[in-house]
C-alpha cells in the first residue's frame, strides 16, 4: 500500500465544538444516524450529478449497507454514492471547518431542499465510539483514484490508495472496548428504526432490508386513505387506540415543512406537559422533543414534523426565539385551526364526537394564544340541556328562494341552490345537543341578559340542573379539567359583562315562589313559619358554620323537589378552588356553605308539625321532638349527599340514623 500523504487534521474549533457540545457528547448512539446521513447525502448528490449531465455512467439502485465483524471489532457503513477524490478528502475530512454539503448546495441550488446539510459535519461522531475509523472512496469523476484515510482519533490521518472499484463510500469504524453493543444486529436495527426508519434510501443488514422508507408525511394528501394515516400512527404509537383525527401539514414558503399530526384520545395518564411529536429533518429523525418548534398547548398531539428550516445547532432558549420557528409554530397553529373549522362547517355529528378529547387542545390553546383564540372562537362549544324545536331549527336553516322570471309563458322560475343543506352548522350542532356561547346569551336574553348558568358534573348536580330544566332554564357543562379554574375565568374576560354562575352556587329567583304563608306570624310562637323551620334546623344541627335559609321551589309538584339542597356561593368556592389548586393540596368540601330549606316540600312541613305536636314529659325529650330531630339532620345528610362523598364517620352516623328512622317508621304502623 503506498502511502500518498501524512498530517494533521485541521479542526476550525469556533465550527465543531459547539455542534459537539450540544450534539455528540450526549448521546453516543447518534454516531450511525450521522454516518448513514452522509452516505443518503452521498447518493443525493450522485443522482444530481447523473441528471446534470456530469456523471455519464448508469447510476446503480441507491443502497446502504451495515456490516459488523465481531472477530475484528469492526462496524462498516458502506453508500454507492457520490465518493470522494484525494483533493475532496483532504477538503472535507481534514478541514472539519468545511462541510461537502455546503459546496455542492451551492453548485446545485435548485435542489437543495433534498439534502440533509444539518449533518455535514457528523462523521466526526464516530471518535465517539471508535478508536480507529478509516474511508475507503471512489469518486463519481472519470478517472479518479480510489482514496483510503485513515485516523486513530488524534489529530493525525494518513492518506493511502485503496482497492475500491466501485463509485462509492465505505466508513469503517474499530470501536472501543466499552463500545461493543454497536456490533450487536438487535442494537444495529434498533438504531436504524429509530433514527433513519424513513430516509429514501434502502438501509440494508444481515442480508434484508431493515428501515421502513416510506415517509407517509412526503406523499400528497389526495394520494392517501384514512386507513394509510391510521396505520401509520399505529406503526408510530402501537398499542395506542385509535386518534380522532389528524392534520396533514405541507408549505415550501416562507420555510419547508411536512409532517402529519394526529389528535389523540386523552388519557388520565397522559402528561400533557410532554411533547409526543417526534422531529425530523429530511425524514432523519432527530428529537422526541418539539416543546420550543410547536405551541405549547399542541404538546398532546402526536405524530411527525420535518423541516431542514428548523436550526439545530443553536440552544433550545435561542430556538424558542428564533423567526423561522416562531412563523412555524404560527403555521401550524392555523393549520390545525383550519381543520378544526372544517370539520366544524363539514360534519358536526363527527365534530361533536371528536369535541370531548378536541375541545380541551382547543380551549387551553385559547388560553394561551391571542391568535388561535381568534382562528377558534367561533367553533368553541358546550353541552347544553337546551333542544332546538323543529319550528326553531326550520326558521334558523331556511334560505328564502331567489327566483327570476323565465322568458316563456310568464313562468317563475326557481335559481337558488337546487337543494339547500338542511341545517346551517350551528343548528346541526344544537340538535346534537350543544352549542355556542353567544348562542346561548342570544337564546337567553330576554329571560337572564348575560347571565350563564352551567354545570361542572352531571351526576352530583343533576337535581340541581333538573330544577332549572324544570323551569325552562338553559344550563351549559363545563366539565372538562381546564373549565373551572382556568377556562370559566377566561371567557368572563373576554365577556367583561357576562355572569357565570354554577347551578348549585346560588338559586335564580325564576327557580322560587312566593310563599305567602311563610309570612304569616303564628300568635302562639310570634314568629313566622319560615322562622320556625329555620330555627328547629339550627338547633338540629347545631353548626355555627351553617349558614340555613329558607325558600320555597317553584314546581307543580312539590314531592318531586328536593327538600333540600345545598349550595356554595360561587366566590367562596372559587377561591378555595384556586387555594387548593395553588398549594396542590385535595380540594376539600368547604366548612362554610349553605343549607337552603325548600319550605314547600311536604316533607319539610311535616317535620315541622311534628316537632310542634310533640309533648315533652319530666325533663327529657319527647319523643316527637326527638324524631324531628332526626329528620332534620337526615335531610340535611341527603342534601350533603348531592355535593359530596361521606367519609368513615360520616357514613357511619348516616347509616345508624336512617336505621333508627326507618324503626320507628315502622313502629307506628
Amino acid at each position: 500500500m503506498t502511502v500518498l500523504e501524512k498530517g494533521n487534521i485541521t479542526i476550525h474549533t469556533e465550527n465543531i465544538f459547539p455542534i459537539i457540545k450540544k450534539s455528540l457528547y450526549t448521546d453516543h448512539e447518534i454516531f450511525l444516524r450521522e454516518l448513514i446521513s452522509n452516505s443518503v447525502d452521498a447518493i443525493s448528490k450522485l443522482k444530481m450529478a447523473s441528471l446534470s449531465g456530469d456523471f455519464k455512467q448508469e447510476v446503480t439502485e441507491p443502497e446502504i449497507v451495515i456490516s459488523v465483524d465481531k472477530e475484528n471489532k469492526t462496524l462498516s457503513i458502506s453508500d454507492n454514492g457520490i465518493g470522494m477524490t484525494v483533493e475532496e478528502v483532504k477538503k472535507y475530512i481534514n478541514q472539519v471547518a468545511f462541510s461537502s454539503a455546503e459546496d455542492f448546495i451551492n453548485k446545485y441550488q435548485k435542489s437543495a431542499n433534498d439534502f440533509i446539510g444539518h449533518f455535514g459535519l457528523g462523521f466526526y461522531s464516530a471518535f465517539m465510539v471508535a478508536k480507529k475509523v478509516e474511508i475507503d472512496t471512489l469518486s463519481y469523476q472519470e478517472g479518479a483514484q480510489a482514496v483510503h484515510w485513515s485516523c486513530d482519533g488524534s489529530p493525525e490521518f494518513e492518506l493511502s490508495d485503496s482497492s475500491r472499484t466501485e463509485v462509492g463510500t465505505t466508513v469503517t469504524l474499530t470501536l472501543l472496548d466499552d463500545e461493543q453493543e454497536y456490533l450487536e444486529p438487535s442494537r444495529i436495527r434498533q438504531l436504524v428504526k429509530t433514527y433513519s426508519d424513513f430516509i429514501p434510501v434502502p438501509i440494508k443488514f444481515e442480508g434484508e432490508q431493515i428501515n421502513k422508507q416510506k415517509a407517509l408525511w412526503k406523499e400528497s394528501p389526495q394520494n392517501l386513505k384514512d386507513e394509510d394515516y391510521l396505520e401509520f400512527y399505529r406503526y408510530l404509537y402501537p398499542f395506542q387506540e385509535d386518534p380522532l383525527l389528524w392534520v396533514h401539514l405541507n408549505t415550501d414558503y416562507p420555510f419547508l415543512l411536512n409532517g402529519i399530526l394526529y389528535f389523540p384520545k386523552l388519557r388520565p395518564d397522559v402528561d400533557v406537559s410532554k411533547g409526543q411529536i417526534k422531529l425530523f429533518c429530511n425524514q432523519v429523525f432527530v428529537s422526541d422533543h418539539c416543546e420550543e418548534i410547536i405551541p405549547e398547548f399542541l404538546m398532546p398531539l402526536r405524530g411527525v414534523i420535518d423541516s431542514p428550516d428548523i436550526p439545530l445547532n443553536v440552544s433550545r432558549s435561542a430556538l424558542t426565539n428564533h423567526r423561522t420557528v416562531r412563523r412555524i409554530a404560527d403555521f401550524i397553529s392555523k393549520k390545525i385551526a383550519d381543520r378544526l373549522k372544517s370539520l366544524y362547517n363539514e360534519n358536526a355529528q363527527d365534530y361533536i364526537r371528536c369535541w370531548e378529547d378536541v375541545g380541551t387542545f382547543v380551549k387551553y390553546g385559547s388560553l394561551k394564544e391571542d391568535k388561535f383564540k381568534k382562528q377558534v372562537e367561533d367553533i368553541l362549544i358546550y353541552r347544553t340541556t337546551y333542544k332546538p324545536t323543529e319550528n326553531e331549527s326550520k326558521s334558523e336553516s331556511e334560505t328564502p328562494k331567489v327566483e327570476v322570471q323565465g322568458a316563456e309563458e310568464d313562468i317563475w322560475q326557481d335559481v337558488s341552490q337546487e337543494k339547500q343543506d338542511s341545517d346551517s352548522p350551528l343548528v346541526a350542532i344544537e340538535k346534537q345537543g350543544y352549542t355556542t356561547l353567544q348562542s346561548y346569551l342570544d337564546r337567553n336574553q330576554e329571560r337572564h341578559e348575560n347571565r350563564v348558568f352551567y354545570c361542572t358534573d352531571a351526576s352530583t348536580q343533576a337535581t340541581y340542573v333538573q330544577l332549572y330544566k324544570n323551569q325552562g332554564l338553559e344550563v351549559l357543562y363545563f366539565d372538562s379539567f381546564i373549565d373551572t379554574n382556568y377556562f370559566i375565568p377566561f371567557l368572563e374576560r373576554e365577556y367583561d359583562k357576562v355572569k357565570f354562575s354554577r347551578v348549585d352556587s346560588e338559586l335564580d329567583q325564576t327557580l322560587l315562589q312566593e310563599d305567602k304563608s311563610n309570612e304569616i306570624v303564628d300568635p302562639a310562637t310570634n314568629k313566622t313559619r319560615s322562622e320556625q323551620i329555620k330555627e328547629l334546623f339550627e338547633k338540629a344541627l347545631d353548626n355555627p358554620k351553617l349558614n340555613i335559609k329558607t325558600e320555597a321551589l317553584k314546581s307543580d309538584d312539590p314531592q318531586g323537589t328536593p327538600p333540600a339542597m345545598v349550595l356554595l356561593p360561587e366566590a367562596m368556592r372559587r377561591l378555595q378552588e384556586m387555594t387548593a389548586l395553588y398549594q396542590q393540596q385535595a380540594l376539600a368540601f368547604p366548612e362554610e356553605h349553605i343549607l337552603m330549606i325548600n319550605t314547600a316540600h311536604p316533607l319539610i312541613d311535616n317535620i315541622l308539625k311534628l316537632n310542634q305536636g310533640s309533648i315533652v314529659t319530666g325533663s327529657g325529650e319527647s319523643p316527637s321532638a326527638k324524631m324531628a330531630k332526626m329528620l332534620c339532620q337526615h335531610v340535611y345528610d341527603l342534601a350533603l349527599m348531592s355535593q359530596k362523598g361521606f367519609d368513615a364517620q360520616g357514613m357511619k352516623s348516616f347509616v345508624e340514623r336512617s336505621n333508627q328512622v326507618l324503626t320507628h317508621l315502622t313502629e307506628k304502623l
